[in-house]
């Protein structure tokens, strides 16, 4: 019996070990590996950024023209004030709207003189189907911007109106 109770002490110290030595042993594994993927990673995005910057420095001759493109100006065509009474119980609100209106050429500006009357009435039925809430907030000024874009460009017929711009813009 004394036999076999120190050959269980002898053999519990070596299954102890056994486990240490598998961790250790992962550890290290690990530790390579991250090392292994960090310097692989570090030399592809080593590459990758001096190819990107020859793609960088291409690209910016093609931005600039096209920056250049989008920071023209087209002709600004101002229109008459709008002065309406909201749509609001008792009619007690009013909308005072000065705007003015981007055109790429002069053929839509003339067409914009020729059809005053048309683009006149399209603008005031719009405004004055607005409530006071409807235009209160800046979204609800986005709003109305674009939907008079939408509505003036369906009056118009050689060309379209690039954006629109509120010069005044008054609610009491």
């Amino acid at each position: 019996m004394e036999k076999e109770e120190k050959e269980n002490t002898a053999a519990a110290p070596a299954k102890a070990m056994f486990p240490v030595k598998w961790i250790v042993v992962g550890i290290l594994a690990l530790a390579l590996m991250g090392g292994g993927a960090f310097f692989a990673l570090y030399y592809v995005l080593q590459s990758k950024s001096s190819s990107s910057q020859e793609n960088i420095a291409t690209e910016t001759k093609a931005d600039k023209a096209d920056k250049e493109k989008e920071t023209e100006v087209g002709m600004m065509c101002p229109m008459e004030p709008f002065i309406v009474n909201l749509l609001d119980k008792g009619g007690k609100r009013y909308l005072k709207v000065k705007m003015e209106l981007e055109v790429p050429n002069e053929g839509v500006s003339a067409e914009l003189i020729r059809r005053k009357s048309q683009l006149r009435d399209t603008i005031l039925l719009l405004l004055t189907s607005k409530k006071f809430e409807d235009v209160k907030q800046l979204d609800g000024k986005f709003q109305l911007r674009n939907e008079l874009i939408f509505r003036i460009n369906q009056v118009l017929q050689t060309g379209k109106v690039q954006a629109l711009y509120f010069t005044e813009f008054v609610v009491q």
